[in-house]
């Protein structure tokens, strides 16, 4: 049978020892809590760890003056540093002391674990684990499908051809088209002209020429609309051809 992991766990706060409690027993750990740095110390002077847990802010002692006096007598003894107080200064101090590793709070239950295994690594193996995660949080962009050239080149030639022929159809459903939406526009700005001098007469040659001019302006719409039509037709279809080519 394994023997389990002991873990002293040293914080003024009861919830960070409860949560290192929850997360590692049952998992190979037995967590062991302590108030301050002389309980801790204490602790330390009758029985043996296997890697300390301690908060760098407490009342009286801190947690570098803990991992100090520590390392002073049991160099080997891997030490990790739990703060919120994150600062240059206390991380150079921490490191001078010898700590193994720094766990900033809020702490999360994979963190917890996984700085306690990093601990109990040997140093290649807990440096190199120390920076797995990092690494696992930078998911790489999928690269985009690359389109084979044969079927690039298809595809712009095809689009070519689409547009070369639909362009006589689309140039002349303009010019049948034009002349009779010009003659429109003129002739709303006459009768709006003529409206301003007498309301009736300009409504009755209004209608008039709305009735004579219907049949023009069927006309230009039903021999514009077909090239139109063709003109996107053609598109929809060259759409459809280079996502089919692009899909496989």
């Amino acid at each position: 049978m394994t023997a389990l992991k002991k873990v002293l766990v040293v914080d003024d706060d009861p919830v960070v020892g409860k949560s290192f409690d929850r997360v590692l027993t049952g998992k190979g750990y037995a967590v062991i809590t302590a108030a301050s740095g002389p309980e801790a110390l204490d602790r330390l002077a009758r029985e043996d760890y296997d890697v300390v847990f301690t908060d760098i802010k407490m009342p009286g002692m801190s947690g570098i003056e803990v991992a100090e006096r520590i390392k002073a007598t049991r160099p080997w003894l891997p030490v990790v540093i739990v703060t919120g107080y994150g600062s240059d200064e206390n991380q150079a101090k921490a490191k001078q002391a010898g700590v193994s590793a720094f766990l900033h709070k809020p702490l999360s239950p994979d963190m917890i674990e996984h700085s306690a295994q990093a601990a109990l690594m040997p140093a290649p193996a807990a440096e190199a684990a120390a920076a797995a995660p990092a690494a696992a949080l930078a998911v790489p962009a999928p690269a985009p499908a690359a389109v084979p050239a044969t079927e690039w080149r298809l595809g712009t030639f095809a689009k070519n051809v689409a547009l070369f022929l639909a362009a006589p159809f689309v140039g002349l459903a303009y010019v049948v088209a034009l002349p009779f939406v010009g003659a429109a526009v003129l002739a709303r700005m006459a009768f709006g002209a003529f409206f301003n001098r007498d309301g009736r007469f300009v409504r009755f040659v209004k209608n008039a020429a709305l009735f004579i001019g219907a049949p023009f302006i069927g006309l230009a719409y039903a021999i514009a609309l077909p090239f139109v039509g063709l003109g996107l037709l053609a598109r929809q279809g060259y759409r459809a051809f280079t996502r089919k080519t692009a899909d496989k």
